[in-house]
């Protein structure tokens, strides 16, 4: 009877050990690294990785990149991808700098008055979800004008045959995709023609495999055929039928007319560091370099991180800049965007006379300045710097979360929802509350504004800082901060990049509060008493930055919003 009881007992023993729950999957992050050549930052540790592989292969920063935006297509659905569009900024180890534009168009059959109705007021959501919503996409064409021009490997399919194989046999997601797939399931099956691989019968959960196989060919087309495999042939077949199946109105001449296109940089000082950014379409190089000059003058270092002196100044510059966006920023290719006099010192000088340390400017009184006429949050942002000093600064996106929600049936890929960054009507918010005027107004072959701001920070003639992020509208001041918080702050890198965010647009009024800042109860008095709305917010931004330290060597950060990685050698 003893034996039969110790038998039972060690059976019962194994039940219970055999029965004990797995560990939930993670990726094992690296939110931060220090490497004496080269660094990659990125919003997914296998995209990370890639990077680093390429430029352990002999690749360069370009190299780098390319592998990275196609990586990101598979692994990072919701902002990654080959059916939206993005800018590349480029400092060179010999100092010259470029900037590549490839963002997405308006198609060829575009209207002004596309979303409104009879009465003339905004259709909701045409410009958001499905298929009408969706600009001609610009990445393919975008990575193969860097190929073409900075390639140092040579081997286009090195570049692509990790995202390819990735697409093919699949990769297991993690918590944070598994729940965004989840909260999106019923948009992805009301908004599709077929069911997409983002749908499946149960929910999601972190360690599922998501396999692409639809992708992983439309990638193989485009790693034999190079931007032809996307633009003509069969892929542009598959876009040209998923746009006629659901009201869509991209065409094969729309494809096949895209092209990527190099612009000048965007280039001011901040005191003794020079910024690298990205001229119109995007308004963020612009926006960065007002924002910088206004607050120069300020003893903003002596005011204190996220005081309350330093929180009015720099939302009160916000405000000023956000006025001067939504009247005067647009396409330069179609509209006279003067650029030179948005920048000019005397103009900003004049933009914050009225400032007062002590009050805070309604926004209904605040509105552009008086210039001669010279001329998604759910977004990705990269940095690399390779063991030459070779900069990259990179941010792609889709707009809105999985773009219009719309998967090109047979092709794989998701369609972007840029439309809704024009101005569907002049004086009415898009889905991040900003402002647009007549120069974002729709027209064919147009390029949307957007508010990427991918930023290379230079010090005695020096790669310095590398940084953007995602996050609409508030791209811009998130980027501004981050740069003020390692020049001014003297934060770390990595605080630079995770600590808490605020964030001013001119409208709505108020001071957004993203739910990792830390304010004090009398920061916070002090702001109101100023007259500052203060308005509590969900988290924005996932900032990537490359910092060149003291003695040479490179540091990596990766924000803590994401799964978000930072890898280097």
């Amino acid at each position: 009877m003893r034996l039969n009881l110790k038998i039972l007992y060690i059976f019962l023993i194994i039940t219970v050990l055999s029965c004990k729950t797995k560990a939930p999957f993670r990726y094992s992050l690296q939110k931060s690294a220090i490497a004496d050549q080269s660094m990659v930052v990125t919003a997914h540790p296998l995209a990370s990785e890639i990077g680093l592989k390429i430029l352990k292969k002999g690749g360069n920063a370009v190299d780098a990149a390319i592998a990275v935006q196609y990586t990101l297509a598979v692994v990072l659905p919701v902002a990654g991808n080959i059916g939206g569009g993005g800018f590349m900024v480029l400092r060179m180890a010999d100092g010259t700098t470029n900037t590549l534009d490839f963002r997405e168009k308006a198609p060829g059959k575009a209207s002004r008055d596309m979303y409104l109705d009879e009465q003339q007021a905004v259709i909701p959501r045409l410009s958001i979800d499905g298929h009408l919503a969706s600009g001609v996409p610009g990445s393919v064409a975008g990575m193969d004008a860097a190929f073409t021009r900075y390639s140092q490997l040579k081997d286009f399919a090195a570049l692509i045959d990790p995202a390819i194989a990735l697409a093919r046999d699949g990769f297991q997601i993690s918590q944070q995709q598994a729940d965004g797939l989840n909260r999106t399931r019923e948009a992805f099956i009301k908004l599709n023609t077929t069911t997409p691989a983002f749908v499946k019968n149960t929910e999601w959960k972190a360690g599922d495999l998501l396999v692409q196989t639809e992708l992983a060919k439309t990638l193989t087309r485009i790693r034999d055929q190079g931007a032809a495999g996307f633009y003509e042939g069969e892929t542009a077949d598959l876009i040209v039928a998923e746009m006629k199946a659901g009201g869509g109105i991209i065409s094969h001449q729309d494809l096949k007319d895209y092209e990527a296109i190099w612009r000048q940089p965007l280039v001011s000082t901040y005191k003794e560091y020079g910024i690298i950014s990205m001229p119109p379409p995007s308004s963020g190089g612009l926006a960065l370099a007002q924002l910088l000059k206004m607050v120069a003058p300020y003893p903003i270092r002596t005011y204190g991180f996220q005081s309350a002196e330093a929180i009015h100044l720099m939302a009160e510059a916000e405000r000023r800049v956000y006025a001067d966006r939504a009247t005067y920023l647009g396409d330069s290719d179609f509209v006279t965007v003067p650029i030179r006099s948005l920048i000019d010192d005397n103009y900003l000088k004049n933009r914050m006379m009225d400032f007062d340390p002590n009050r805070a400017n309604a926004s209904e009184m605040v509105g552009a300045g008086l210039v001669t006429p010279v001329e998604s949050e759910e977004t990705t942002h990269f940095c690399i710097v390779d063991a030459a000093g070779n900069a990259v600064s990179l941010t792609t996106t889709l707009n809105g979360g999985y773009g219009a929600k719309t998967v090109v049936s047979g092709a794989g890929f998701l369609l972007n929802n840029e439309m809704d960054d024009f101005s569907a009507k002049p004086g009415v918010a898009n889905m991040f509350g900003l402002i647009g005027n007549e120069a974002n107004a729709i027209e064919p072959g147009k390029r949307m504004l957007s508010s990427m701001t991918p930023t290379i920070v230079t010090k005695d003639n020096e790669v310095y800082l590398v940084v953007g992020t995602p996050g609409g509208s508030t791209i811009i001041t998130s980027v501004f901060q981050t740069i003020l918080n390692v020049i001014e702050f003297d934060k770390t890198l990595p605080d630079a990049v995770s600590l808490g965010r605020f964030h001013h647009q001119w409208k709505p009024d108020a001071i957004q509060l993203d739910e990792l800042i830390e304010l004090s109860p009398p920061v916070k008095k002090n702001l109101l008493k100023k007259g500052h709305h203060l308005k509590q917010r969900s988290n924005f931004g996932r900032v990537e930055a490359i910092l060149r330290r003291a003695d040479g060597r490179l540091e990596g950060a990766a924000d803590v919003r994401g799964d978000d990685d930072a890898r280097g050698f």
